[in-house]
């Protein structure tokens, strides 16, 4: 039971972090890709992912 427990977590947590890098490539000039990678280098430190987007879109 564990285990369907933990594959669970698993999908519900790329569920979110999909659904977050979504949203942020959607408020800002970011690819849904790039967005995932700023969450997975920053986790759910959201003021820093959101700065960082920011200087994405002032580089690019």
């Amino acid at each position: 039971m564990k285990t369907a427990k933990k594959s669970e977590n698993r999908k519900s947590s790329t569920g979110d972090k999909d659904r977050k890098a979504l949203r942020l490539a959607e408020t800002t000039d970011l690819s849904p890709k790039q967005a995932k990678d700023l969450i997975d280098k920053h986790g759910k430190d959201s003021a820093k992912i959101e700065k960082e987007a920011r200087n994405f879109k002032a580089e690019g």
